[in-house]
């Protein structure tokens, strides 16, 4: 496990080197930055460039996003609801808080806290379930709230038996300056010697 973990943290930095690269050569800059979030800032000034954010309900997202987050020596953002899902909200009935979400184009939940600065990051992934084929609209509130222009963001999704489908492209669309890679499903039960080879495989074949 050593081994593939050592070979993700290097497919990770040589992304990084390319991506410091091209953003060298761009002009777009902008001359003033949000105030950081205090542990956020603490991340950016220890150099971290990859950051993982995630929506967890069942606890699922989360524990893929750490592996994830451990993998590539990543910070981590979790999405928190101000107004916490319960069992009875994420039933797959038509009579339920997250199907109204998820059925209504408009709905962005509120996030409970602060959204985190950004700007010292290059690569962000971006995780949560499926509910009813899509990401939860959660998700959508985070993405149109944070700066991800020139950024790559790499989607990924949990789930038992759902595929990613076209949950990942349908949220490019909320930030369209970013570098969206292929969004991918992972499955619940993946360890992280699993997420490492996952990582390997995905930055050998860039």
């Amino acid at each position: 496990m050593k081994k593939t973990r050592l070979n993700a943290r290097m497919l990770i930095s040589a992304l990084l080197m390319a991506v410091l690269l091209i953003s060298a050569s761009s002009c777009n800059r902008k001359d003033t930055e949000p105030e950081p979030v205090p542990d956020t800032a603490d991340a950016q000034e220890k150099g971290s460039k990859v950051i993982v954010v995630y929506f967890s309900y069942t606890g699922n997202t989360k524990t893929l996003a750490q592996y994830i987050a451990e993998e590539t020596d990543a910070d981590t953002y979790e999405i928190i609801a101000k107004d916490p899902y319960t069992e009875d909200d994420t039933r797959y009935d038509e009579d339920t808080r997250a199907y109204k979400e998820q059925s209504d184009p408009d709905c962005r939940p509120e996030i409970d806290g602060q959204l985190p600065d950004l700007s010292g990051y290059e690569i962000v992934f971006v995780g949560y379930p499926i509910w009813h084929g899509q990401a939860p609209k959660i998700v959508y509130t985070f993405l149109e709230n944070v700066e991800l222009a020139g950024k790559t963001v790499i989607p990924f999704c949990t789930s038992a038996e759902s595929p990613v489908g076209n949950s990942a492209k349908n949220l490019e669309p909320l930030a369209p300056e970013a570098n969206w890679q292929e969004g991918v499903r992972l499955e619940i039960d993946m360890t992280q010697d699993d997420i490492s080879k996952w990582i390997i495989s995905l930055y050998a074949s860039k």
